[in-house]
């Protein structure tokens, strides 16, 4: 499953993947406290809803922005399957100079949620192995892996470049609201992987709305981890 695009955005800047399910809850009034929030839902509000959202980071003097779209493809080939697509065009800028452009396709199928892989402007091409099943519902606290993904060079298949896992995790932020996280691991091909890992992480609400998004990305240094977070606006 393709997240966002922002590793390179971030280089530069730290140089300087069905709404209508109530949550579980407890008490009678507008303080109730919402204990259970629908994960399936909210990953399918991420990674296959139309919608657009921009991220801001401010590194030192520098202003790193991400402007990402979510577009779907319909019914589409992939590994022999048929899927679904959805288009994710990301433009990345550092002082409202654009730096980078990727555009990823997801690959998935619904009933139960699958992701399948993906593909990029790069030619790479994935499998993803969902090594857990999504479920409709979890409690506040819950995390779970994800899926793990073969990353190739391209669609032949012939050289693999990176192995990644991937997992999520809900926690508290308010009564009625809850971070959405999905953890992206380095690449397990490499000693030290430049780019680091990745957190995404979507404020929702019982219906699994998203209200606001994070990233954050941290990238081995020579002092240690430099890390940076991008935040909605």
């Amino acid at each position: 499953m393709k997240t966002l695009g922002l590793f390179t955005l971030a280089a530069l800047s730290l140089s300087a993947c069905a709404t209508g399910m109530n949550g579980g809850t407890t008490g009678n009034n507008q303080n109730n406290v919402v204990t259970q929030y629908p994960v399936e839902a909210t990953l399918l509000n991420i990674y296959t809803k139309a919608r657009s959202e921009s991220l801001v980071a401010t590194v030192g003097n520098q202003t790193a922005t991400a402007d990402i779209k979510v577009t779907p493809k319909g019914q589409m080939t992939y590994n022999n399957k048929t899927v679904q697509g959805t288009e994710i065009n990301t433009i990345n800028k550092v002082n409202n100079q654009v730096t980078n452009q990727s555009v990823a396709i997801n690959y998935f199928t619904v009933d139960p949620l699958v992701f399948h892989g993906f593909t990029d402007s790069t030619g790479k091409y994935s499998l993803s192995n969902q090594t857990t099943a999504i479920p409709k519902m979890a409690t506040v606290g819950a995390s779970s892996p994800l899926i793990t993904e073969n990353v190739y060079a391209d669609r032949s298949m012939r050289k693999k470049i990176g192995t990644y896992n991937q997992s999520w995790s809900l926690t508290r932020d308010s009564n009625n609201t809850a971070w959405f996280c999905i953890d992206t691991s380095s690449n397990l091909l490499l000693d030290m992987d430049p780019e680091g890992t990745s957190s995404e992480c979507y404020k929702i609400n019982a219906q699994g709305d998203i209200l606001a998004s994070k990233v954050t990305i941290s990238q081995p240094s020579n002092n240690g981890t430099n890390t940076v977070t991008f935040t909605s606006r």
